[in-house]
């Protein structure tokens, strides 16, 4: 069973810094591209950043200069490097990849999966 398992997330004073991961676990052929998502209380779910499988990035204007999205394909490990928080990026932080993988039978497919979320908490 492939699954994504985030950790990083935590309390932080306005003006610090924290860095997430996400990492794959189980058996995939490829990675394609790999979003970090964030939902804050009564609100929407949100996309922070991308990052495509040839490494280029984008990201929400909200989080623009202060966020970097980054990935290790040898680890199959992807990051968020949040710095100057503020308390407005208070949310549960969730990774999302699109992966290959392979059934039993030896088809591929395409899958879509989450990761369990990790909660950042910026106090001012």
């Amino acid at each position: 069973q492939v699954q994504l398992v985030e950790s990083g997330g935590g309390l932080v004073q306005a003006g610090g810094s924290l860095k997430l991961s996400c990492v794959v676990s189980g058996s995939i052929v490829s990675i394609n591209n790999m979003d970090w998502y964030r939902q804050a209380p009564g609100k929407q779910r949100e996309l922070v950043a991308a990052i495509t499988s040839g490494g280029s990035a984008n990201y929400a204007d909200s989080v623009k200069g202060r966020f970097t999205i980054s990935r290790d394909n040898a680890k199959n490990t992807m990051y968020l490097q949040m710095n100057s928080l503020k308390p407005e990026d208070t949310a549960v932080y969730y990774c999302h990849h699109n992966v290959g993988v392979f059934t039993p039978l030896g088809a591929y497919r395409d899958l879509e999966i989450w990761g369990q979320g990790t909660l950042v908490t910026v106090s001012s």
